[in-house]
């Protein structure tokens, strides 16, 4: 698999794994040429609390740059149990978890659908374009586009379901309300592997509080998949005098040599597992890595990413989606830390006592 960006996804163990890459050079492609329009401070930095400027018709100019501040790539379902879903869904969720979701749309490098707006790719910025009768959201992830209808039209009575869907919008006060439907199934909700219909409809809120901030929200309804909606509190920050920068998927080569069960897992008893719950502090993680026991399930949350299950290699190893997660023990067998091995290297945190 070769993917270019922010991001790289890599294979391993037959599964497709997120990886962040430092990006504080990629934002600023043109150094030396800061966004037009930005509020300053004296010294000719960006000002992100300067009130929120307006367009020609009064209603909040959302354009910019942005990236998010939590993202739900990898479960885009924190608070959804299986008995919040179909039978049908809950068995296909299963199923891709047992498999390492090896045949998602994610490993096959597919549009990711509602992925793009429900979290924005995880982190990659988006580019909104506002223009009085179109707003044009441009996604960094997979070198996508949006294109909300603001002239008052509906929703396609008998649409042709796509990959991104059609989006409509509209004003309520201060916030723009887009409301996306007609996706069509061959995608999932996030990198976990949640299913939907075409029936899916996504609705997002976006509320600009000053220049560097917005309040953003998504909800998700498809009630063929699940038995309640739900929301989630995104929220953007502004990327000032930055860009996007092109992102390329390629896995015609990889797939056939995917691992397709969980072939390594051994079994931990849940007297060990317990020992490494707890939080763990890092300053690459300033919300925190929490780490759970849910049954006999371990499960791990870094940063506010959404919960991952963790499936254990060894006694102290585990697999986190293909990467591997590591808990260190001191020589009286105390938990003093745990490791992410990252491709591009080690990513230590400390336990909290």
């Amino acid at each position: 698999m070769k993917m270019t960006g922010r991001f790289a996804f890599i294979l391993f163990m037959g599964s497709v794994s997120l990886f962040l890459i430092s990006s504080a050079s990629l934002f600023g492609q043109w150094p030396n040429h800061p966004t037009p329009g930005v509020p300053r401070t004296a010294n000719g930095k960006p000002d992100l609390s300067a009130p929120v400027a307006r367009a020609a018709d009064g209603h909040p100019d959302l354009s910019g740059l942005w990236a998010d501040k939590r993202s739900f790539l990898l479960d885009a379902a924190p608070e959804v149990k299986l008995s919040d879903m179909q039978p049908w869904a809950a068995a296909l969720y299963k199923q891709r978890g047992d498999s390492y979701r090896n045949d998602t749309d994610g490993i096959n490098c597919l549009p990711p659908g509602p992925k793009a707006s429900i979290s924005n790719g995880g982190g990659y910025p988006m580019k909104i374009v506002q223009t009085p009768g179109l707003i044009v959201i441009l996604y960094e992830f997979q070198t996508l586009y949006r294109q909300v209808f603001m002239d008052g039209r509906e929703l396609p009575k008998d649409p042709n379901p796509t990959w991104m869907g059609y989006s409509i919008g509209h004003w309520e006060g201060d916030t723009l309300v887009v409301t996306t439907a007609s996706y069509n199934d061959r995608t999932s909700l996030d990198l976990g592997g949640h299913p939907h219909t075409e029936d899916l409809r996504v609705t997002e809120h976006f509320h600009r509080k000053d220049a560097g901030h917005m309040d953003y929200q998504v909800s998700i309804d498809d009630p063929k998949a699940y038995t309640k909606s739900w929301t989630l509190p995104v929220d953007l920050d502004l990327v000032a005098d930055g860009e996007i920068i092109e992102y390329v998927c390629e896995n015609e080569r990889d797939k056939q040599h995917m691992i397709g069960k969980r072939d390594l897992e051994v079994t931990v008893s849940p007297e060990i597992l317990a020992k490494y719950v707890g939080r763990y502090d890092s300053p690459q993680y300033p919300n925190g890595i929490f780490v759970t026991l849910e049954g006999n399930q371990l499960v791990i949350d870094p940063g506010g990413g959404g919960k991952v299950p963790l499936y254990a290699q060894s006694e102290n190893t585990f697999s986190m989606e293909g990467n591997i997660v590591e808990f260190r023990l001191d020589a009286k067998g105390e938990v003093t830390s745990v490791v992410q091995h990252w491709t591009e290297g080690d990513r230590p945190a400390t336990r909290r006592k």
